[in-house]
């Protein structure tokens, strides 16, 4: 038995959540990753998994097992970049992670121009809205919107965007333009279901922050499908600034209360610590910092969400 390619077939059951998942995962038949676990649970003489009805769950041994080999295995895949060279030349693959509307508009066309000038590296960009682990899922540079909690992570900061409130002309000749937070009660608006963190409906008023949302005409859960839903003259919307960035300029939605939003969040590139980060790491960051700091910046220039800051 490999138990390195043991291990990798746990994770991957573990991180799908289910065997017959897992397998899809690897891209391997299920009989396969079935009998692989099953060869690996007899080798350490205890069961990994409980079966039942709802899926699978680790056992006490099983977690112990798994957190073991995501170290063994990430202590492995460094030991294999050095040896082919990572440290001395930027080469190898790139894992980065970004939320996928911003990934989308800003981080991908700084990553194309970056792979462009570096032929030996290869980018794995995944795009998400969660926010992923970057130890379990073995990230090299995660891009994040928000305030920072894991001291354990380097981060760099290259921005910040507004939580702004929009809609359409449309919707606003016909219900009117609220003038203060509390006038939203009274308002139709757009909600998001399916997020991890969807926006808050938070105000500022001198020193003091509260909470007042309009009545729920429409939940959705795409920032896309909000944004339709606001263009179209259905309600008001509680977004990102660059993710209404085009329809602000365009004058398709009006940016409302810009002097009761919150404080701007800050957008930066967090990577975690090390005693030596690999050339394909430095080389991304030294790249696209500058350039995503350029692109905020001129995003921010002149807009109305700022409130006069």
């Amino acid at each position: 038995m490999d138990r390195f390619d043991a291990m990798s077939v746990l994770l991957a059951v573990v991180e799908a959540g289910s065997l017959s998942a897992g397998a899809r995962l690897l891209r391997a038949p299920l009989a396969t990753v079935s009998r692989k676990i099953a060869e690996l649970e007899l080798h350490l003489g205890t069961p990994l998994f409980v079966r039942s009805r709802r899926g699978l769950a680790l056992t006490e041994p099983g977690r112990a097992f798994v957190a073991a080999s995501r170290r063994i295995l990430s202590q492995l895949e460094e030991a294999e970049r050095e040896a082919a060279g990572e440290f001395s030349t930027p080469r190898g693959t790139l894992h980065v992670t970004a939320p996928i509307s911003f990934g989308e508009r800003h981080l991908l066309p700084i990553a194309l121009e970056f792979l462009a000038e570096h032929p030996e590296i290869s980018l794995r960009l995944t795009l998400t809205d969660r926010q992923i682990s970057l130890g379990d899922e073995h990230i090299d540079v995660a891009l994040r919107i928000g305030h920072l909690e894991d001291s354990a992570l380097i981060a760099t900061r290259v921005g910040a965007v507004h939580r702004v409130i929009c809609a359409s002309p449309a919707y606003l000749a016909r219900r009117g333009v609220p003038r203060r937070p509390e006038d939203l009660a009274t308002h139709e608006g757009i909600s998001f279901q399916g997020f991890a963190v969807a926006p808050e409906w938070r105000y500022r008023r001198d020193s003091a922050a509260f909470s007042i949302e309009p009545s729920p005409k429409l939940a959705v859960n795409t920032t896309e499908a909000a944004i339709q839903a606001a263009r179209a003259g259905l309600g008001i919307i509680r977004v990102l600034s660059y993710q209404v960035a085009d329809e602000l300029r365009s004058g398709e939605l009006q940016v409302l209360l810009p002097e009761s939003v919150p404080e701007p969040l800050p957008v930066s590139l967090i990577y975690p610590q090390a005693d030596m980060l690999p050339l394909k790491v430095r080389s991304f960051l030294d790249w696209t910092v500058p350039r995503l700091r350029a692109r905020m910046a001129s995003l921010d220039a002149g807009e109305p969400y700022s409130g006069g800051r």
